[in-house]
């Protein structure tokens, strides 16, 4: 196991955990319902997110057999047929709304074993996840061609026009009745979305009116693949021709190993609805030309042109050393899609290099360093607070859209907050425009610690800014709440005589602070002010309202303060 992690480092990827599904279950649900699970060793290994050809075992092998200089990097090939034998995709006009773009290849006998089966289905789903964002940009379907006879045509019709069995069915449904009987499933509701509201559904149909597929939701039953599939028909259909073209060479390049005749995949010809054909896969090599010195200059290493060749082969990425030296031709494979600068192929030499083989070295700049102003203030304003007698809470920068408006009495768009567009959970909606919920909650959390509870944050806030370039604007706030059987007012006073007294801002009006009695929404009537410093409304301070308290689950009443700090740096 500890050599296999050291690998995996080297090799640039990072083995997450060493597991088993039992334990997985036991840690989210606990040991009851992890009973009947299996206890196979499985390792959890994260991959970068933009090396497709990682994502399934076969290609996760051949990477590291490569790098370890055990095989060399297959070469794979297109298998052209004679006019006439191939297989052919014809896209009609109708699916230009829906879903445009489609690419398709053939494995042909190919050997399945249990395992090489999952690892198939698998393959599709990561890359479904990934490169193909949920199904949005590509959905895969994949055939036993022995089932179906071509030439197929990928078209769109009415929900209604469109009736098969779907996969795994037991019965005929239409388009529309799929929808409905899916709406309930964990897996497949989180796709219908993408063609539900629009007039046409897309369908793939073979030459006898067998429905191979209803992309991107389910394929037919009567064409599903299994161990024995001897001749699998892949198509792609796509909103993004490049990632169609991107997943449909990582699904046949990680498995025609297990071809007839290996790393070789039977094309096939694409007709447009303009009458023009496009032969599929592309398998494209490329090749790129990069300098030695560049190289070096940019990972701090010194070697040669020749080594330099040897260290990209170990990544997959073909080399060797042209001009006298002066160059490196680097040949990219199909698989490796993620290539797309010099600085990709500088990362890999540096890689296969190894990260804990480049000499760390004392930059040539000489610079000396100053501490951010803001930063340097909040740590100043950090030890005095604590010194007063509170004590430091650090909060999440994201709460949900009630801590910052409904639990504080106002309304959502009043507070500027900047929204999350896909929150995880309902805690992580938005971005908080005011520290004291945060506080408010950590007070709630930790209601069994004796009184008084005296806490303070200094952290950033964020709100809408349609001034700024993004959008958006930070502001380092500062927030103390003061929490016990009476309101203690008087101790928050205290506190914001004792901030201003250390940022050497006297209680006047004409170059110092002032406070004024106002009223806000989570305040106490008549117990709230807002505070004025350097010419501008700075906070406020005040006694919390009854119902703010009893929103955040508290049971005492509470005093806070909250300011910008900006206007004193």
């Amino acid at each position: 196991d500890e050599e296999f992690n050291e690998l995996c480092f080297e090799f640039g990827l990072e083995l997450d955990e060493i597991t088993s599904e039992k334990d997985i279950i036991s840690k989210e649900k606990g040991e009851e319902k992890a009973k009947g699970a299996s206890d196979t060793v499985l390792y959890k290994i994260d991959v970068p997110a933009n090396r497709y050809d990682l994502l399934c075992l076969e290609g996760l092998v051949r990477g590291l057999q490569v790098f370890k200089e055990r095989i060399n990097l297959p070469r794979y090939e297109k298998i052209i047929p004679a006019q006439g034998e191939g297989q052919r995709l014809i896209i009609t006009g109708e699916t230009v709304k829906v879903r445009p773009h489609a690419v398709a290849a053939v494995l042909r006998n190919i050997t399945f074993t249990k395992d090489r089966y999952d690892s198939f289905i698998d393959l599709q789903e990561k890359l479904h996840q990934n490169i193909c964002r949920r199904r949005a940009l590509v959905a895969i379907g994949t055939h036993d061609l022995d089932t179906i006879s071509g030439p197929f045509t990928f078209t769109a019709k009415a929900p209604s026009e469109i009736k098969f069995k779907p996969l795994n069915q037991s019965q005929e449904y239409t388009a529309a009745q799929i929808m409905d009987l899916y709406r309930t499933d964990s897996h497949l509701r989180h796709y219908l979305h993408l063609i539900e509201n629009k007039p046409l559904y897309p369908v793939i149909y073979d030459s006898n009116g067998v429905v191979l597929s209803m992309p991107p939701i389910i394929n037919g039953d009567h064409t599903k693949i299994s161990v024995n599939t001897r001749n699998v028909f892949i198509e792609c259909t796509a909103t993004d021709i490049t990632k169609a073209k991107i997943v449909l060479d990582i699904i046949v390049t990680m498995f025609s190993e297990y071809c007839e005749k290996p790393f070789s995949v039977e094309a096939a010809e694409v007709v447009y609805p303009n009458g023009k054909t496009h032969i599929y896969p592309e398998l494209a090599y490329r090749k790129e030309k990069v300098k030695p010195e560049l190289i070096n200059k940019k990972i701090g290493i010194s070697e040669t042109p020749s080594s330099l060749a040897k260290l990209l082969t170990r990544m997959c990425l073909k080399s060797h050393v042209i001009g006298n030296g002066n160059n490196i031709e680097i040949e990219i494979p199909p698989t490796r899609a993620d290539i797309i600068h010099a600085c990709d192929i500088v990362e890999d030499a540096a890689i296969a290099y190894g990260y804990n083989n480049i000499q760390m070295t004392i930059p040539k700049t000489y610079t000396i360093a100053n501490q951010l102003p803001l930063n340097k203030l909040t740590e100043l304003l950090r030890l005095d607070l604590a010194a007063a007698g509170f004590t430091e809470a650090l909060t999440f920068a994201l709460c949900s859209q009630e801590d910052i408006a409904d639990k504080l009495g106002m309304d959502l768009s009043a507070t500027k907050a900047v929204r999350i567009a896909n929150p995880k959970t309902a805690e992580f909606q938005v971005a908080r425009t005011i520290l004291l919920p945060g506080l408010l909650k950590t007070i709630a959390a930790n209601r069994k610690m004796p009184l008084p509870l005296k806490l303070f944050e200094i952290s950033d806030i964020v709100v809408k800014d349609p001034n700024t370039d993004v959008g958006a604007r930070n502001y380092r706030h500062f927030c103390a709440v003061y929490y016990n059987k009476s309101p203690g007012f008087e101790i928050i006073h205290g506190l914001l005589d004792r901030v201003m007294q250390l940022l050497e801002v006297p209680p006047n009006e004409e170059k110092g602070y002032t406070i004024k009695a106002t009223e806000g929404s989570a305040f106490f009537p008549g117990r709230c002010a807002e505070i004025f410093a350097k010419g501008q409304s700075i906070g406020k301070l005040g006694v919390l309202h009854p119902d703010v308290i009893t929103k955040f689950e508290l049971t005492m009443p509470c005093s806070a303060l909250e300011i910008n700090i900006e206007p004193f740096v």
